[in-house]
């Protein structure tokens, strides 16, 4: 008589792959921001976009995932190899200045939450410690220990489904603002339409999944769990395909609470002009009480926590790929000694973000420019990856796939120009 298997939270997390820890690392304190902003501008008004974005953001993290299970190589490996090699070089140009300015931005936003939850430590120490911290355990500890510690962190984000309802709530009211779509014609709606969308479907996140479906896949190989390590079964992209969909649903899942949040908390009471995390937390404490208040900060801490390793890793795999380093963070120091000099200095550059007195709102504008300037490049760029048998082969593009990146492409292309004309016009 077989056992029956016992299935604890541990499993479930263990059985997460690369999907879930790049959708939670999407709702960083800069998306949290950003979507707070949303909803204290707008009310529920865009409640509706993680309906729009889930879909196109799956299909294109999808992509980039099976691109890494194919070839077993980054993004950028595989573009240098088949097209331009100044095509990566000028895409990393452009959007490693755009991630560290984000990453700068996460550890500001984490410091100044910290000290409203403890008072007595400064805004710069934290931060300061906080860099340092991430920086030395991306260095020292192995990636199957770093995965979990990720995989975990995600958790956090569930704290944002309990912060709305410590108000009351009308579900009625919440259902149509979620179901209908509300459009303005106005620059301020534009502007924040296309701040979402860009903090949503990130081009670093691209890069990211595919990377760590390689290194997932190479763990899972070296442990004997993979068979035939030439040539990728349909099992496993099924399992990815099952992960990142569930991570990117996670992610958007999120999202819509921390509009909720907002919509419903900030905006009834005349609060529409949220600029950083800290005023968010600040916000909610004397009108939803010190519970959400410190849930809200507890939850930002815990997100940038999961995304500045991201955002620093992403760095060092561009340039990894672009220079022909060894890379990967299962790998020892000593191995890939550039590799994690670059993870290193982008992390300590983002410190000198904020210690330069550079001010985060600024930096994240700027960041979410280039973003928006790389992001429809890019897709195209995965659009003819995922279409090509030399490259591909039998796990090309399905037609649901073409639909949803041809549909992400356009409406990037979109928020690109309409958000040069409401930053520069």
């Amino acid at each position: 008589m077989k056992k029956k298997t016992k299935y604890s939270g541990e499993n479930f997390i263990e059985k997460l792959g690369p999907g879930i820890v790049t959708g939670a690392s999407d709702d960083d304190p800069s998306g949290i921001t950003t979507y707070t902003q949303a909803g204290s501008q707008f009310g529920l008004g865009l409640l509706w976009i993680a309906f729009l974005t889930f879909p196109l953001m799956a299909s294109i993290q999808e992509m980039s995932g099976r691109i890494g299970l194919v070839t077993k190589k980054g993004l950028a490996e595989v573009i240098k190899e088949n097209y331009s090699k100044w095509l990566i070089f000028i895409v990393g140009i452009i959007s490693v200045p755009a991630i560290i300015l984000n990453l700068g931005a996460d550890l500001a936003g984490m410091g100044a939450v910290a000290n409203l939850i403890f008072p007595a430590l400064s805004t710069s120490y934290f931060t300061f410690m906080a860099g340092i911290s991430i920086a030395a355990l991306i260095v020292f500890l192995p990636y199957k220990r770093i995965e979990q510690v990720m995989k975990w962190l995600c958790v956090v984000l569930l704290v944002y489904l309990v912060v709305p309802f410590l108000v009351k709530q009308d579900l009625g009211k919440i259902f149509v603002a979620a179901v209908v779509p509300h459009i303005e014609f106005s620059k301020e709606f534009i502007a924040i339409f296309v701040a979402v969308l860009g903090t949503t479907i990130s081009p670093y996140l691209f890069f990211w999944e595919d990377n760590m479906e390689v290194e997932h896949y190479l763990e899972k190989a070296a442990e004997g769990k993979v068979k035939n390590t030439k040539e990728v079964s349909e099992k496993t992209i099924k399992e990815m395909r099952v992960d990142n969909n569930f991570g990117m649903f996670i992610s958007n899942f999120i999202t819509f609470f921390i509009i909720l949040t907002a919509g419903t908390v900030l905006y009834p009471n005349g609060i529409n002009n949220i600029a950083t995390v800290q005023d968010a937390a600040s916000a909610l404490k004397p009108l939803a009480g010190d519970m959400a208040y410190i849930l809200f900060a507890t939850g930002v801490i815990g997100t940038g926590l999961l995304a500045v390793p991201v955002l620093a890793c992403v760095c060092g795999y561009i340039f990894a790929e672009i220079f022909g380093w060894k890379e990967g963070i299962n790998t020892k120091f000593k191995e890939s000694k550039a590799f994690y000099t670059v993870i290193v200095l982008s992390i300590i550059t983002g410190l000198g973000i904020n210690f330069l007195g550079i001010n985060p709102v600024d930096a994240l504008v700027w960041s979410a420019i280039v973003y928006g300037a790389t992001s429809p490049l890019l897709i195209g760029v995965i659009l003819l990856i995922t279409n090509s048998k030399k490259i591909m082969g039998k796990w090309t593009n399905k037609w649901l796939s073409n639909v949803l990146g041809g549909a992400c492409f356009l409406l990037m292309l979109f928020a690109s120009f309409a958000l040069v004309y409401t930053t520069f016009f």
